[in-house]
């Protein structure tokens, strides 16, 4: 019964895990097509913009839009709220993070739309009188009369019960919206990127396989809810050696009529195949548990710099080194060197409407480091950069770098719990042949692996998970989920009430 009944309830939820991940709240898309900067939008340069603001440092910068209206998206320090400033007149957009959350937020529950003349503006305390960008903009936000209606906004800094740590991005808003499906959107400003949907009838799933598959309930325990799991894990992965052994050893007799011994009888021969699961979910979930004890850390791997505001963009010199269409410009440091980061435009546009995360693919954008000094050219510089910040969180010599590659997909290595894409991969012939999975968009960390810890990944994903299954697709893998965990179940009911008809007084 110790063993029985908890893994009679991972089984359950095991089983219902693959309807979780496609009953998902529906959203037209997870991710937004790039939009090339109007460069006779930007009518203040952006030192004019920080003076006039009183902005002595900054963090990092970039362009945004809401609706046709474009702004500085400066951000004070790594991970504050960044503010808004007109590339028109270098106005201070008012509630520009929260306004712009909500435009995201909109923009990926219903979709991109062209743009349209804005509503007629309401009086809002937080607008400024007489018409200009900044009205323009607030007014698309908060008049919008067509789509779903905003119904609070919040911003989160930690993680909760139902933004929870797997999700990885922080900050993010939560925009919850007025519909019967009281669907939720995550959404991170600083990336223009979707985080994470929420409704109400993924909520109850959520919570239900919350309390009987990662056991919530027993987090006030801390490690011990480890120690325990780990526990039940190894004792269920030894009941079920111990059956096998005794299968083998043993032989089955005959029914002869006999209802009872011909239920042990099929329970037997159904038990060994279903065995074999339980070998693989018990050792894959036990060895899982087990390194959760090792603290993940990557969130401390960032890099944290400040700008003063004499630096000068000259876009129309950008423009003009690249000849494309630029959608963005951000800018970093590397050995002391400020370089704006230019992406510009695909020659092919990509479809809109795609669904990064069902994809698991997500395409390296084109990028060009532009020295912010002379404006020369960095070549291959998106990978020297990725090189660069790896060297800075792993302290390794850049002579010990074996490879640097782009990450575009998920896959064993680097999988779905990992969320950011994409990536570059910065192989090193050290330690165990690590590897530091970065974002040069942001200059964080996503993921560290070696060739140990990379061993409990592709347990958890080949004999937990079946990824075994991939070869097949997703449904065939979520089929095969599915009916090996009812017939844990099936093994595990039947056995307990042959047990019980066995203690029943004769």
């Amino acid at each position: 019964m110790i063993v029985a009944i908890p893994v009679l309830l991972w089984a359950a939820s095991g089983f219902m895990h693959p309807l979780m991940t496609n009953i998902k709240p529906q959203v037209a898309t997870q991710k937004l097509s790039p939009v090339a900067i109007d460069s006779n939008a930007i009518r203040v340069p952006l030192t004019v913009a920080l003076q006039k603001n009183n902005i002595t440092a900054f963090h990092s910068v970039r362009l945004i839009h809401i609706d046709t209206k474009f702004f500085y998206q400066v951000q004070p320090e790594v991970n504050k709220a960044p503010v808004y400033l007109s590339t028109v007149n270098g106005k201070l957009l008012p509630s520009g993070d929260w306004l712009y959350a909500q435009y995201l937020a909109r923009q990926f529950l219903d979709g991109p739309k062209d743009p349209t003349p804005a509503a007629t503006a309401i009086p809002v305390a937080m607008v400024e009188e007489g018409h200009d960008c900044c009205n323009a903009a607030t007014s698309c936000v908060l008049n919008n009369n067509t789509g779903s209606k905003v119904a609070n906004v919040s911003r989160l800094t930690t993680f909760d019960k139902e933004y929870k740590y797997v999700n990885r991005l922080l900050p993010v808003y939560k925009v919850a919206f007025r519909r019967p499906d009281g669907i939720r959107v995550y959404v991170e400003t600083t990336q223009d990127r979707f985080a994470f949907a929420m409704d109400n009838k993924r909520a109850v799933f959520d919570t239900i396989f919350q309390w009987l598959h990662t056991w919530s309930w027993l987090d006030a325990w801390g490690n011990f809810k480890l120690v325990l799991i780990i526990a039940i894990a190894l004792m269920a992965f030894f009941t079920a050696v111990l059956g096998i052994y005794i299968f083998c050893i043993t032989k089955t007799k005959k029914a002869n009529g006999h209802a009872l011994v011909r239920a042990r009888r099929n329970h037997r021969y159904t038990a060994i195949v279903g065995a074999l699961f339980t070998l693989a979910w018990s050792f894959s979930g036990a060895y899982h548990a087990f390194a959760k004890f090792k603290t993940d850390d990557r969130d401390a791997f960032f890099i944290s710099n400040q700008f003063a505001p004499d630096v000068e963009l000259n876009f129309g010199q950008l423009q003009t080194i690249i000849n494309k269409p630029v959608s963005n410009i951000s800018l970093v440091k590397m050995d002391e060197q400020p370089w704006w980061r230019v992406i510009t435009m695909a020659n092919k546009p990509p479809a809109l409407h795609v669904k990064v995360m069902k994809n698991m693919e997500a395409p390296m954008p084109a990028v060009t480091f532009i020295n912010a000094n002379d404006y020369s050219i960095l070549p291959q510089g998106e990978e020297k950069y990725a090189a660069w910040l790896a060297a800075q969180f792993s302290h390794n010599a850049a002579s010990s770098i074996r490879s640097v590659t782009p990450v575009t997909k998920f896959n064993d290595e680097y999988n779905f719990a990992d969320k950011r894409l994409p990536v570059w991969k910065v192989s090193y012939n050290l330690h165990n042949n690590e590897r530091y999975f970065i974002e040069t968009s942001t200059g964080k960390l996503s993921a560290r692996v070696n060739d140990s810890e990379l061993a409990e990944g592709y347990s958890f994903a080949l004999l937990h998970k079946h990824h075994f299954m991939d070869w097949a697709g997703k449904t065939a893998r979520d089929w095969s989920t599915m009916v090996w965990a009812f017939v844990q179940m099936a093994i595990i009911v039947i056995g307990l009430v042959l047990w019980w008809r066995a203690k029943k007084p004769k």
